[in-house]
């Protein structure tokens, strides 16, 4: 009863005395200019300076035609930032005001009223400044200056006595990305690139909440939600839980404390990766209240109740690497992320969340964060976290040497403090990275000759990189994590592809294929303990492929716009190259554009399926990459316009839970079944090869109990017993479907360039608006259905006389269809 009369009592002193305001600063009326010119031009925050520049028709859209070429001006230019913003007496009265910048691109200086409050220098921390005494009642003035990170970084390299290579990018803390990769454009950007806010406060201010799971079993887990908060003045306070309308009642002193809040949750709901379970999360409403009634914050933390374990045992081949979840060891399936956009600030709540389902619906469990981007958005973690996508996350830093002077050192502190803070009770954060093949760089990638390093130079570099990412950030996340969370692998590789232990521990990224330009039945040879890094260059689709123009042009691979578009400096020669190997060249941009796509997805079906035949060698497969962050001609399996790609259609049938697999040496097709669920599975599995017109050649047929969560050879088939039939035009369908367990796989014994095909006919049915049917008389191989929609599959074999049912995301007047037969 006393309970319930205080909190009655705290709800009326709420309504009366707020203790805590915000005040979204973004919304304003924002203005930008040249430092050098004196017109003020509208500005949009969050946003960057090109896209400012766009929306007022200073520069044309870089993502099109040529233009990139024509912006590169702006990098070398200083941005100025300006807003007017009233504060009322209301607003005024409260004790303390502070100033929240979430992102600001890079270097800057930040005035208020004319009053020089801070310069920054680090694109991914978070500036709060205290202002109540710079402020006045009315109209305020609000101004950021910014410096050009180019100019700035050739500044600061200047301070070390050698070349560093990727100069200036590694010298400043920002998207590295953003100064031109092998998939995008040099656009090196500025600006308040995150939401501005003023916080009003009294009393006490909660700075973060961490969610610690001390224990968890299926009966009970017991976590504690540690509490940082600032008090500005010493007393007695309490929190009140939503949970279980519970109070803690502590003492604040002065300045920073940390309050330690312990819970039970009774029956806890595991949060369980895509094909585990459901993703479960908690969300706790916890609110802050000063002896008295003055409630100072009412905060929701949401979280999520998990065991992931990163498992490394030595063994008779080496040294496991595997991931093991809520007790159960979990086979990786995924791939990597790079920034949705190259302007990241108008990367919608709505991309997120597509792309994440992509990758649900792919039958993913894991995305890496790559090291040369950004940290993403909160919508990315509640994607994942939603989805049940684990996420690898990398710190910002990728392909260099970095320094490690004291000064960019505390910046980097900072830095990985401010994040671990905001992303830290994220169920689906797996793993933190301390940067992307850096570890390599230095060992496998020649700058030191390159650039005539001295036996000191080389010295320095090491040292400064042990000190980085195994001293500084390690150190850090031990100083701001809570243990359940600490999980740190210092770069990604471990091992770099050119030595033989990158096989046999640790993760590895292959690059044999495409850099190393071998054939793609490497793979099957290639298989590491955990492949996080590998793939292969695909054209975009045809729609995104058309939106590289300002206008109507004809699509041709010497088309000016589509080579700069494609930013490797080989890539045109190199997919050529391997298109040669596999496929007949066709001519045509349309049928060039398909057979690339299907090239793409060929290499990787064996590399995936060769790294899923391992296990349990290997226990994860991540390739390179989900995404892009412009049109362009890459390794990704989603376009720009976030259009599927054939490969994409490809992971999803080689992620499936239970996969059929073949695997061909010189005498015989090795069948695998694959299965990543946690039961044992009964799988009766006909075996039949069918010539293209549908007759019937040779057949088998396999039971097989499999065991949960294995890879094992169910069948070898000795090439001598189809020695009398000319496997050039025939298939072998693997199928099953005994009610517990449906699948079917084609796979077909020759190169697609060696298949004797014919002319099929491909009729296709409306069933209802956004549904069709696709029916053929003789084998169809990867039919491509072209229209403006969504397609729940495509490039698919269709066997003779058999149809499938196609659902579309919208309506379609007219499906067009291609398939292989038309680029003979």
């Amino acid at each position: 009863m006393r309970k319930t009369l205080l909190f009655a009592f705290i709800l009326i002193q709420n309504v009366l005395f707020a203790q805590y305001s915000e005040r979204n600063l973004s919304s304003e009326n924002w203005q930008f200019k040249n430092s050098k010119e004196k017109n003020w031009l509208p500005a949009k925050i969050p946003g960057t300076v090109h896209l400012d520049l766009m929306n007022n028709k200073v520069i044309p859209d870089p993502f099109k035609d040529e233009n990139e070429k024509k912006v590169q001006w702006v990098e070398n230019e200083d941005w100025d930032y300006q807003t007017s913003f009233d504060i009322s007496f209301k607003e005024f009265d409260y004790d303390h005001i502070d100033l929240v910048f979430n992102g600001l691109d890079t270097f800057s200086e930040i005035y208020l009223n004319g009053k020089l409050l801070k310069k920054t220098d680090n694109m991914f921390r978070t500036w709060e400044i205290p202002v109540k005494e710079y402020l006045k009642q009315g109209t305020n003035l609000l101004q950021v200056k910014f410096k050009s990170a180019v100019n700035e970084g050739k500044e600061l390299a200047k301070k070390v006595p050698f070349t560093m290579p990727e100069s200036p990018r590694s010298f400043v803390r920002k998207a590295q990305y953003q100064f031109g990769w092998d998939w995008g454009p040099r656009l090196v950007t500025a600006g308040i690139w995150k939401d501005v806010k003023l916080e009003f406060w009294r009393n006490a201010k909660i700075k973060s909440v961490q969610v610690q799971q001390k224990s968890l079993s299926d009966t009970q887990a017991e976590v504690s939600f540690n509490m940082n908060i600032f008090a500005e003045e010493e007393g007695e306070y309490f929190t009140w839980f939503n949970l279980n309308r519970g109070m803690h009642k502590f003492h604040l002193n002065k300045g920073q404390n940390t309050i330690i809040l312990p819970y039970k949750i009774k029956d806890p709901k595991r949060w369980q990766p895509n094909g585990r379970g459901k993703p479960d999360v908690y969300t706790t409403k916890i609110s802050l209240y000063k002896k008295g009634g003055r409630i100072i914050r009412d905060i929701n933390v949401t979280y999520g109740l998990r065991d992931i374990e990163l498992i490394q045992e030595k063994d008779e081949k080496g040294k496991s690497f595997y991931f093991k979840v809520n007790g159960n060891p979990l086979y990786i399936k995924g791939t990597n992320w790079i920034p949705a956009d190259s302007f990241s600030p108008r990367i919608t709540k709505e991309k997120y969340q597509k792309l994440i389902k992509a990758a649900k619906d792919a039958n993913m469990n894991m995305i890496r964060i790559w090291g040369g981007g950004i940290y993403e958005d909160e919508e990315f973690y509640k994607a994942c976290d939603e989805n049940g996508i684990l996420v690898w996350q990398d710190f910002m830093f990728a392909g260099s040497f970095y320094p490690a002077d004291n000064e960019f050192l505390d910046n980097v502190k900072e830095e990985v403090k401010d994040q671990i803070n905001r992303l830290q009770n994220h169920p689906s954060i797996a793993l933190w990275c301390g940067n992307n093949e850096i570890d390599e760089a230095i060992v496998n990638w020649g700058y030191q000759k390159q650039f005539k390093y001295s036996k000191e130079d080389s010295l320095q570099v090491w040292k400064d990189y042990k000190k980085l990412f195994h001293d500084v950030i390690p150190n850090t996340m031990k100083e701001n994590l809570a243990p359940d969370k600490n999980k740190y692998w210092p770069s990604s590789p471990s091992i770099g592809w050119g030595h033989k232990e990158s096989l046999t521990e640790g993760d590895s990224h292959y690059w044999g294929v495409w850099w190393g330009e071998q054939p793609f039945k490497i793979y099957n040879e290639k298989v590491g303990r955990f492949m996080s890094e590998y793939g292969f260059q695909g054209m975009p689709t045809l729609a995104t492929t058309k939106s590289m123009f300002s206008g109507v042009s004809d699509l041709d691979l010497q088309n000016p716009t589509i080579k700069a578009h494609e930013k490797h400096a080989r890539g045109w020669e190199i997919i050529s190259k391997y298109m040669e190997r596999d496929y007949k060249i066709p001519t045509g941009f349309v049928k060039y554009n398909y057979v690339s796509q299907l090239l793409q997805a060929r290499g990787m079906q064996i590399a995936i399926e060769a790294h899923r035949r391992a296990k349990p060698y290997n226990m994860g497969t991540l390739y390179w990459q989900l995404n892009d962050c412009w049109p362009v001609v890459s390794w990704s399996s989603i376009d720009y316009l976030g259009n599927w790609k054939a490969f994409h259609y490809q992971v999803k049938r080689s992620f499936e839970p239970v996969l059929i697999s073949v695997a061909e040496n010189n005498d015989a097709y090795e069948i695998y079944l694959i299965s990543d669920v946690l039961k044992e599975i009964k799988a009766d599995v006909k075996f039949e090869l069918i010539d293209f017109d549908g007759k019937l050649l040779w057949k088998s047929h396999v039971i097989k109990n499999l065991k949960a969560d294995v890879s094992e050879n169910i069948l070898s088939i000795n090439k001598t017993d189809w020695a009398k039939f000319d496997v050039s035009k025939a298939v072998l369908k693997i199928s099953s479907d005994n009610g517990e367990t449906k699948f079917e796989k084609l796979f077909f014994p020759v190169r697609p360039k060696d298949l004797k095909l014919s002319k099929p006919n491909i009729i296709i049915k409306k069933i209802s608006p956004t549904e069709i049917e696709v029916s053929t008389d003789v084998l169809a191989k990867d039919v491509y259905l072209i229209g403006d929609a969504h397609f729940s599959d495509n490039f698919f074999d269709l066997l003779p006389g058999t149809s499938k049912r196609i659902t579309l995301s919208r309506s379609l007047e007219k499906v067009e269809v291609m398939s292989l037969f038309d680029t003979f």
